[in-house]
């Protein structure tokens, strides 16, 4: 159904197609990266997935629908809820949709009983019922609408007991609705800076604007939806709908255009701490009679976060290699005992998003610290997918590329954001060697005698060695055996390595035993999605690691795996431990 919906959204709206159909049934694997990307700077990218908002105004719709019918209030509410009902579950029942569809039916059994209920109580079951799927409490859009809803009760609260009786008519509401946006973007904002690592100072503003214009242009959408097999009428409304979604695009347009609209922000565990702490506050300072206490809390916590130095998590004087869990692709962090970082590979993209945007920006923005170098092992997409958001947000002083002839386009994204960004273009060679504070970084490949008749850039892969101290870690990209033995000629006393990033995901056409027996890992990382397509990892090759005697960490079953080395010891973390290796660091 949802499928079949898609395609009548794209017959009837035309030009207008990915936004109808992020707004409808939460498809937005059309709205092109820049779009988002200014929504977001707009504080109005909730807006573009299936929320509370847009399941309330159908619902609303659909009540007035059927009244308009002619059916009693009672028939009408039961209606309106069972449509709403199977809505949901068409576009695939997202946990904030769910959350929405749970409080309406909450308020709409209270209408038909006639008896009062508390908003908070209708909150709470509307925040427990998407629960019964337990990890639906990790989904990121799932904590920003309960925290959204908490914020707009709490605002209802404070607007009734303090606010309501002292203004009338249009002011009243207009002063009603700029509170509750105010409300709402402070409330979240601790959980938008920590894991988005940015926010927009414009929100509460382009929320006022464009709230009323999605209120308007749901229904009509959702009209026309209705209408799909009629043709003729199912356009109509897709034309009258047109200027409310040309002016819901120019507001994110124009908000987002406003210098200093939106700011990146690097939030540390404490910071965050205490911006929950005053959120909390707020909260209850709206809902009391006497707010002065929770008041004071929330003053003390935000004058805590004003003083607090941001120093970035971890241990000063360490080095660490956090390889990141993007799934099947590569994004390697390593951090500097001076806390800068240079980033090897930036993950998969897709269809609306990109690794980079959603896991590399706020994990490095959440631990603090500037991008001094990115590196390019190749060009497919799955290394170089997030590369532009990256680039774009960070500013790295040095770009380092195999520059393999031709590539993806998210490549040629990467090669113009570092162009526009004024970022140092380097091409790799042998023997390069670059110092990052206390970490060498040497290249052993490509060659590009030996790259001039490839035509797969995984045989092209840039190798690196980055030594702390006595300790090695050897990076590989998507190397395969010919690179592997092209190293082995000339380069085998270089490769041994205490950690090794496995090459090519663990994949069978990589990882020989003549090159793994060179590296002699204490440590073999490899990065992999779960359940993918190609069978990655080989068994084979763990067995070929096993057999060298390294310990072995997939991506896939602990989740970011964390190396790190005071340049004599190893200590890993991953999957929810921690633990010392042992090695020989004087065999290096």
């Amino acid at each position: 159904m949802r499928a079949r919906a898609a395609r009548s959204i794209d017959r009837t709206f035309a030009e207008d197609a990915p936004l109808a159909r992020a707004l409808l049934i939460a498809d937005q694997g059309q709205i092109p990266t820049e779009m988002r990307d200014r929504y977001a700077a707009a504080g109005l990218v909730h807006m573009l997935s299936i929320s509370g908002l847009h399941v309330a105004v159908i619902a609303a719709a659909m009540e007035l629908l059927f009244q308009v019918a002619r059916m009693s209030r009672r028939v009408s509410l039961l209606a309106a809820f069972v449509a709403t009902g199977v809505y949901v579950a068409v576009i695939g029942a997202p946990p904030p949709a769910l959350r929405s569809a749970a409080m309406l039916g909450v308020v709409m059994i209270s209408r038909l009983a006639q008896r009062p209920t508390s908003p908070w109580a209708a909150w709470a079951i509307g925040a427990f019922v998407p629960l019964l799927a337990p990890r639906t409490a990790l989904d990121v859009g799932y904590q920003l609408s309960v925290l959204g809803m908490c914020a707009l009760v709490a605002a209802g609260s404070l607007w009734r007991r303090h606010l309501s009786s002292r203004l009338d008519g249009w002011k009243a509401h207009l002063a009603r609705e700029l509170l509750t946006s105010l409300i709402a973007c402070a409330v979240t904002a601790p959980l938008v800076a920590w894991v988005f690592g940015r926010l927009s100072l414009i929100a509460p503003l382009s929320n006022l604007i464009a709230a009323p214009i999605v209120t308007l242009a749901q229904p009509v959408l959702f009209l026309a939806l209705l209408l799909a097999p009629i043709g003729a009428l199912a356009r109509l409304c897709a034309e009258a709908v047109h200027p409310l979604l040309f002016a819901f695009d120019w507001i994110a347009w124009f908000a987002a255009s406003i210098p200093g609209a939106a700011i990146t922000v690097a939030t540390t565990l404490p910071t965050a701490i205490l911006g929950a702490v005053v959120a909390a506050s707020l909260v209850s300072a709206c809902i009391r009679r006497y707010p002065s206490r929770p008041a004071i809390v929330g003053l003390a916590g935000l004058a805590a976060m004003a003083i607090m130095p941001a120093l970035p998590l971890g241990r000063t004087g360490d080095v660490e290699l956090h390889v990141l869990d993007v799934g099947q692709g590569d994004a390697i962090l390593l951090r500097t005992d001076a806390g800068r970082w240079v980033l090897f590979d930036a993950g998969p993209a897709w269809p609306g998003g990109d690794a980079g945007r959603s896991t590399i920006l706020p994990y490095i923005l959440r631990r603090g610290g500037s991008l001094e170098a990115f590196v390019l092992s190749h060009p497919h997409t799955d290394h170089v997918g997030g590369a532009a958001s990256v680039i774009g947000a960070m500013h790295p002083h040095k770009y380092w590329d195999a520059a393999f002839a031709g590539g993806s386009e998210a490549y040629s994204l990467s090669l113009n954001a570092a162009k526009n960004n004024g970022v140092e273009w380097h091409r790799v060679h042998p023997g390069d060697s670059v110092q990052v504070d206390g970490v060498t970084l040497t290249f052993l490949a490509p060659d590009s005698s030996w790259t001039i008749g490839l035509k797969d850039p995984n045989l092209a892969s840039t190798i690196a060695v980055a030594r702390f101290g006595m300790v090695r870690f050897l990076l590989v990209g998507d190397a395969e055996r010919a690179e592997e033995d092209w190293l082995l000629s000339r380069h085998r006393d270089d490769l041994r390595a205490d950690v090794l990033k496995v090459g090519h995901h663990g994949s069978s056409t990589s990882s020989s035993d003549a090159f793994l027996a060179a590296v002699h890992p204490d440590v073999a990382i490899i990065s992999v999605g779960l359940g993918n397509k190609y069978g990655h990892p080989s068994a084979d090759v763990l067995r070929a690691l096993s057999l060298v005697g390294a310990e072995v960490l997939r991506t896939d079953e602990a989740g970011t795996v964390i190396v790190r080395t005071d340049g004599v010891r190893i200590e890993i973390e991953g999957g929810g431990d921690r633990w010392q290796v042992t090695h020989d660091s004087s065999a290096r």
